[in-house]
């Protein structure tokens, strides 16, 4: 198994492989500012959460390293992962309905974490198989065994993410493109692990 390419995005830049290609540190909407520098048009893109905007632009960065011989539209896996599942909107949502006393149905719709995978899936029309998991921490291990899993039932690519936004305003969605390799390599953990490191600068 080998990374292909990585993204991170947080409120401080946006990063691909490692360097910053979006600076949105003095940007008032760091999210809505990296769509902008983007140039793509997806006017969907402002009724979604944080964790689908995040995971949004993080992929937009990767499409060119998908490889151009796979069939994404059925062979490509989504693994995603997080703590807080979708507590962010889930606040969100209470605020409107308790002290609005008008609940809102646009968050309601992103009150699921996995809506997330879902966004993505409509925005490229692939549709393969996608999973969400509730963990305590971005656990490497995770999401290699379950990449091996998707790779050896036949998927040629896993799109894997931990994406994270809590009420104390820690934002954060690390991408990368998992596909096998014909030389097996023992530290696809170990490297996970550094590069978030790097990118969280721990």
């Amino acid at each position: 198994m080998k990374i292909l390419a990585h993204s991170y995005v947080c409120p401080k830049g946006i990063h691909l492989n490692g360097n910053r290609v979006f600076n949105t540190v003095e940007a008032e909407n760091p999210l809505k500012s990296a769509y902008q520098q983007l140039g793509v048009e997806y006017p969907k893109f402002y009724k979604m959460d944080v964790l689908s905007k995040m995971a949004f632009i993080g992929t937009e960065l990767l499409l060119p390293f998908f490889p151009k011989e796979v069939d994404l539209e059925n062979d490509l896996q989504l693994i995603f992962a997080n703590n807080s599942a979708s507590q962010y909107t889930d606040n969100l949502f209470l605020d409107s309905y308790e002290q609005l006393n008008n609940p809102s149905p646009s968050l309601f719709v992103y009150t699921l974490p996995n809506i997330v995978t879902g966004e993505l899936c409509i925005r490229h029309k692939w549709y393969g198989e996608n999973c969400f998991f509730v963990e305590e921490a971005f656990n490497p291990a995770h999401f290699s065994e379950w990449a091996q899993i998707g790779l050896n039932k036949g998927n040629n690519v896993c799109l894997c993410a931990w994406v994270e936004a809590k009420t104390n305003g820690e934002q954060e969605c690390f991408l990368f493109l998992l596909t096998d390799s014909e030389h097996a390599d023992n530290s696809i953990e170990l490297e996970l692990s550094t590069l978030i490191k790097q990118y969280r600068n721990e």
